[in-house]
């Protein structure tokens, strides 16, 4: 992972609500949010909440006793986050990084985390910090992309992005968001931190748009690819856009267009 794999600001936050969201994240953020609320938590912590989608779903979820500490290291994202829920004095907004959580230990009865444990730069320091604001008995619940092979529209974007950057292609979706699917791996480290009783689910969706287009400027303007895609080119950002359309359009037609997405949701008791 580089540096820049984390940078969600400037444009990207309202984009990446925007299409991104509806576009991958609703399904699973349903998804989660229901295995969240079958635990019957009283705290919750989120980790990577990033504009919300899984908080809205777990609020819509939970009863009025029930507490969420919405956390992102990313406070442009929290902002965004924050004005899409509209006022609920059950969730706090924080800015925090995962690797260092600011809170006392044994405070949560959930941890919960939406396709951000990829982006963590030691997952077992990430892993160990859930471990230790969990209650005992506490639930961590995230969930992972599997390989970019099985996820249609990022691997059609991103094969678009090779043919356009041959010597140097933008690599931001292979390395981080779908870089981390292998199961083994990610049993081990949970259980180098502490956790027991770990089971993991792959769960399969359909991906829908309205228009290629809109998927392809998701991908390359929504996402730090698009950081990618400026570093190589200052003013390509546009033929990026276009080119990762044309691609996707060839493929899945005009028009409204479906794509596979599948990922794996990760359960560990502390």
């Amino acid at each position: 992972m580089t540096a820049t794999d984390k940078v969600f600001a400037g444009p990207i936050p309202d984009i990446y609500d925007r299409l991104m969201v509806p576009l991958i994240f609703e399904p699973y953020a349903r998804d989660l949010a229901g295995r969240v609320a079958g635990l019957k938590p009283r705290n919750i912590l989120e980790i990577a909440a990033g504009t919300g989608v899984l908080t809205r779903a777990m609020a819509s979820r939970l009863d009025a006793e029930t507490q969420i500490v919405a956390s992102d290291l990313n406070q442009p994202m929290l902002e965004l986050a924050k004005s899409r829920q509209g006022e609920d004095g059950r969730i706090v907004w924080q800015q925090a990084d995962a690797l260092a959580l600011p809170f006392e230990p044994q405070m949560f009865d959930v941890v919960a985390c939406q396709f951000g444990v990829m982006f963590f730069p030691d997952k077992v320091q990430g892993y160990k910090e859930a471990h230790r604001v969990l209650k005992p008995g506490g639930h961590y619940l995230f969930n992972v992309w599997d390989k970019l092979a099985t996820n249609d529209f990022s691997q059609a974007v991103t094969t678009a992005l090779e043919g356009l950057f041959p010597d140097d292609p933008p690599r931001f979706l292979a390395r981080t968001p779908y870089g981390y699917w292998d199961l083994e791996v990610i049993r081990d480290e949970l259980a180098a931190a502490g956790f027991r009783s770990i089971a993991i689910e792959t769960v399969d969706q359909t991906s829908r748009a309205n228009s290629a287009r809109d998927v392809a400027t998701a991908f390359c303007q929504g996402t730090p690819l698009r950081n990618e895609i400026e570093a190589r080119s200052p003013s390509g950002l546009e033929a990026a856009t276009e080119r990762a359309a044309e691609a996707l359009a060839q493929q899945f037609g005009n028009g409204v267009i479906e794509g596979g997405i599948r990922a794996h949701v990760v359960t560990a008791v502390r």
